[in-house]
């Protein structure tokens, strides 16, 4: 009786968890069908859940006929990249010196670190347009990439700073002990540790770089730096929005989050789980 009570909760567990799964999956189906639609059908009543007469104009249009859109994309891959690679170099000492350095004032750091994470990304924008006007930065990458770390960065330093907490103090010792400096201890031993937390955190990075929109839009006003954000935009008017198009932009633009969490996976539910979990 026991292990049918046990199966039949096992069951319905799973049952959820697959409903749970189709629900939030639907709205990326519902983007990519709407893709593949004509526009006759884009707006029939009742709605089409599968087009009658699929079609890949709006992918020909955007991505063979007018390939101003790469421009976008390369513009994302570089802002995103730029923004992980420059969080990545700055939270893990940052967290490393949290977690292992015997520092004045570290849980008002950490107060402030937790602060900075609910100021939403517009309360930054204006001031940073303010600061990068007189530096003559404004429509660079540079900008951008600055304004998504200073996003990504709080978040990143809170993450990484349990696996340093998790380490065993005696690490950097042996290594010093080894001939090893500072630097090396922490370059050759420590880092590979928490390489979980590490691809967590990147991951989320570029998942913003790549998102942004507020900054790209406060930041720039030259097409050739705007990111696939901007060229999204594009689409929608005074008069009406370019449903299919859209969506088949916004189609590609979601393959490489796809692919990076599918590809990460392993490490992102580790890091999660795990740096949830120590402190």
């Amino acid at each position: 009786m026991t292990g049918y009570r046990t199966n039949k909760r096992e069951y319905t567990t799973a049952l959820i968890a697959a409903v749970s799964t189709l629900i939030y999956l639907f709205p990326l189906y519902w983007m990519f069908i709407t893709s593949i639609k004509p526009s006759t059908e884009l707006f029939a009543n009742p709605p089409h859940y599968f087009p009658f007469e699929p079609t890949l104009e709006a992918y020909i249009n955007n991505f063979v006929h007018n390939k101003s859109i790469f421009n976008y994309i390369g513009n994302s891959f570089i802002i995103a990249f730029g923004s992980m690679v420059l969080t990545l170099i700055l939270a893990a000492p940052s967290a490393y010196a949290l977690a292992r350095l015997p520092l004045r004032g570290k849980p008002l750091v950490l107060i402030l670190l937790l602060t900075t994470q609910m100021l939403p990304s517009i309360m930054l924008a204006m001031p940073l347009f303010i600061a990068f006007s007189k530096m003559g930065l404004i429509n660079s990458y540079t900008a951008l990439i600055i304004a998504n770390t200073t996003h990504s960065l709080p978040f990143a330093i809170l993450v990484l700073r349990p696996y340093f907490l998790s380490l065993p103090s005696g690490l950097e010792e042996a290594a010093l002990i080894d001939g090893a400096n500072k630097f090396a201890a922490f370059w050759r031993i420590i880092l590979p540790l928490v390489k979980p937390g590490l691809m967590t955190v990147g991951a989320f990075c570029f998942l913003w770089g790549w998102g942004d929109f507020i900054f790209a839009l406060t930041l720039t006003s030259d097409e050739k730096i705007r990111p696939l954000t901007m060229g999204l935009s594009k689409f929608s008017g005074e008069y009406g929005t370019q449903w299919n198009n859209l969506m088949a932009v916004a189609t590609i633009a979601a393959i490489p989050i796809i692919a990076i969490f599918i590809s990460l996976q392993k490490y992102i539910v580790s890091g999660l789980t795990s740096g949830s979990m120590k402190d």
